[in-house]
């Protein structure tokens, strides 16, 4: 009788946020002092208001910069999104969201981040930078993404191998990397497969070679690497890379050394 209470008292009880995972929403006013930067330096914002996997971030964070100034471009990290401002991003060719989550930016730092990316910046987006349930701003999603994200794959079976299919390798974001890439990750699935805005889906994840719950299957085009042009500008997503050790890959260093240098370039 006292283990059947105590199995009811936990299937009422409140589900709480960790919050190592769930930090304190907090927007960011200030500005960080930036130091001079060459042309076709790369902004590594790394901002969290909702969802946050510490060592995943500090991780990416360092390897995004060693990755950019191996490729010969000045970088600078901030976790503070006051540096959307027209004054700072003018410095940048480049931007990184690394896996930012939650409503970050105010509506002032909303405008000048779109307005840079629609005069011809590129964004790369790292893994839970399209991972959020909602979000309060439609253009970042609309835009820039171009789908809503629909969960990804859990405990038990979080972490699974699964195969992506590259089917543009050609392209200037897949060279280097297999027409087929075996690789463990926490799989992402989305509402549809984006179109418009002159999407081009890089790459795929083959279902049958992993486990995803009825609710997560996308079908025949599964896309996990994709393009698209906005206005002058243009955007990469990767939706891998959720554990921190991905970083090291060499094959995954590789698609983001590609993906930056794609996102400078001046066509989409």
């Amino acid at each position: 009788m006292i283990e059947i209470l105590i199995a009811m008292a936990l299937q009422q009880a409140p589900y709480v946020k960790n919050p190592k995972y769930w930090p304190t929403p907090v927007m960011d006013e200030a500005a960080p002092p930036v130091p001079p930067l060459k042309r076709g330096a790369v902004l590594v914002l790394s901002k969290t208001n909702g969802f946050r996997d510490d060592e995943q971030i500090v991780a990416a964070t360092a390897a995004v910069q060693e990755i950019a100034r191996q490729g010969g471009r000045d970088v600078f990290a901030t976790e503070n999104a006051a540096i959307m401002n027209p004054r700072d991003l003018a410095k940048f060719r480049v931007v990184v969201l690394n896996s930012n989550s939650g409503n970050i930016f105010t509506d002032d730092q909303r405008k000048a981040f779109r307005q840079w990316v629609e005069k011809g910046g590129g964004v790369v987006l790292l893994h839970g930078a399209g991972g959020d349930h909602t979000y309060d701003w439609a253009w970042y999603r609309d835009a820039l993404l171009g789908v809503h994200f629909n969960g990804h794959t859990s405990k038990p079976d979080q972490f699974q191998q699964g195969d992506i299919d590259v089917i543009e390798p050609g392209h200037r974001v897949m060279r280097g990397i297999p027409v087929k890439w075996t690789r463990t990750e926490e799989w992402y699935a989305f509402d549809k497969v984006p179109t418009g805005q002159g999407t081009r889906v890089l790459a795929t994840l083959d279902e049958a070679s992993y486990r995803p719950v009825p609710e997560q299957r996308m079908g025949a085009v599964h896309p996990i690497i994709w393009t698209r042009c906005v206005a002058k500008g243009r955007s990469v997503f990767s939706a891998l890379g959720h554990q921190a050790q991905s970083y090291a890959e060499p094959l995954h260093r590789t698609l983001i050394g590609n993906a930056i240098d794609w996102a400078a370039g001046k066509s989409c």
